[in-house]
């Protein structure tokens, strides 16, 4: 396969028939949970907290969820931004997983959601309770709920529900309940809202509220898009995919490039390379775009809560308070306090480098209008920072006169999203 190939493109065949668990590779052993355990045990799929442990390198994807893969666009290919890299005059080549352009809800999130509402079906559970941001991981639940014949219940951050009325009526042509949060559903969501009617919601409180739900019906089953293991597991099928097309055309990333709320897109993108870091020594650099209204890997490192009413035990992670007030910005998939125990290990240890981009968002959408109009294709407000950072990066090589590969994830496309490119740009 010629080396500059502006697409690079997987069989169908060639698809990864598992998923890669990086915890047996780590440098030390995933601090516990601390706390009581009773909520995750009776509000999650048993299998997803079996995967959340595993020992296991390697866990096979099942056959019939690999046929669902299939089904919504996997393999999914890896441009050259060629046009890109001649804007900036660089020396450095820039590939992108185009993961968001060619998935049927519009993000990389559909990946783990097939794989949740999967299991969830197979022990018999009829309804699936989840959060969401920026609204991703919302219509991604709500469609596999839809294809594995389950219902959905939706608690969507406030502020960013009030703005995306699309991507709401996307959820609910899946089936799915949405409901502005707080809501008035929950303990959580009624004493927030006493408090402030206006209150604009994060995805910490969403999640309180999920909870509470999905604990409050034994045929219910609270799912998670982000943060915990199980979940950068299913999405590693990313990276994967990525290892094999950067083979195809004899390349290996020098620069990794993803933004990171929880970490389930960055996790899927840079677990695979960073397995190759850990037990090859490879010298890949990794960074995390963040928006610094929630920089959570320059936060404090110790252990919190997952969520704002303290229901889920406590992980140890970079945090910056689960009760903390962080200003709402476009990219709201970004707005998390914490970030997942598997990539705060691998900062801790020096393995992760990040960047907060400020939160009036403009340098940031600038980018993502740049590579518009060179590439064609518009971005998600969260995968914007990804584009900023990977242009960033391949300024500095210019600069410098290096030959860098760097590989990006765009995971989301921005199709639902032109308010806030409107207002930011004021266009």
């Amino acid at each position: 396969m010629k080396k500059d190939m502006r697409q690079v493109n997987l069989r169908v065949e060639d698809m990864p028939a598992r998923w890669y668990n990086i915890i047996p590779d780590l440098p030390e052993p995933l601090p516990p949970p601390e706390g009581d355990m009773t909520a995750m045990g009776k509000g999650m799929i048993k299998e997803c907290l079996d995967q959340e442990f595993s020992p296991d390198n390697w866990i096979d994807i099942p056959e019939e969820l690999q046929e669902t893969y299939r089904q919504i666009g996997r393999p999914r290919p890896v441009f050259r931004a060629t046009n890109l890299e001649k804007r900036l005059d660089t020396p450095a080549e820039l590939y992108y997983k185009a993961e968001g352009l060619f998935s049927p809800t519009g993000s990389h999130k559909i990946n783990t959601a097939l794989a949740q509402a999967y299991y969830a079906r197979k022990q018999g559970l009829e309804r699936l309770v989840t959060e969401t941001g920026a609204g991703q991981w919302g219509t991604a639940l709500s469609c596999a709920a839809r294809i594995t014949g389950l219902a959905a219940t939706v608690y969507w951050v406030r502020a960013v529900h009030r703005w995306k009325e699309a991507r709401r009526l996307f959820m609910e042509l899946y089936g799915a309940e949405v409901f502005a949060s707080p809501s008035e559903n929950t303990e959580t969501g009624r004493g927030l809202l006493k408090k402030d009617p206006d209150h604009p919601g994060s995805l910490a409180i969403a999640i309180s509220e999920g909870l509470e739900d999905a604990l409050s019906d034994d045929k219910a089953a609270y799912v998670l898009g982000s943060v915990l293991n199980h979940v950068l597991l299913h999405q590693t099928i990313i990276g994967l995919e990525c290892k094999k097309q950067m083979e195809a055309i004899d390349r290996y990333p020098d620069v990794v490039v993803s933004c990171l709320g929880g970490g389930s897109n960055f996790g899927g993108i840079a677990l695979p390379f960073l397995g190759d870091a850990l037990k090859k020594g490879t010298r890949t650099r990794f960074i995390a775009a963040q928006t610094q209204a929630a920089p959570n890997l320059q936060g404090e490192y110790r252990y919190d809560n997952a969520d704002y009413s303290g229901i889920t035990p406590r992980l140890k992670m970079y945090t910056l308070g689960h009760q903390k007030d962080m200003p709402p910005v476009y990219g709201d998939g970004l707005r998390y306090h914490g970030c997942s125990p598997i990539l705060r290990l691998l900062r801790n240890k020096g393995y992760i480098d990040t960047v907060a981009y400020p939160t009036d968002e403009k340098y940031v959408f600038e980018s993502a209008k740049v590579f518009l109009s060179e590439e064609g294709f518009l971005p998600a407000p969260e995968s914007a920072y990804s584009i900023a950072a990977a242009i960033d990066q391949a300024d500095e090589c210019r600069k410098s006169g290096e030959k860098k590969v760097i590989l990006f994830n765009v995971s989301g496309h921005g199709f639902m999203d032109m308010e806030g490119y409107r207002q930011v740009l004021q266009v």
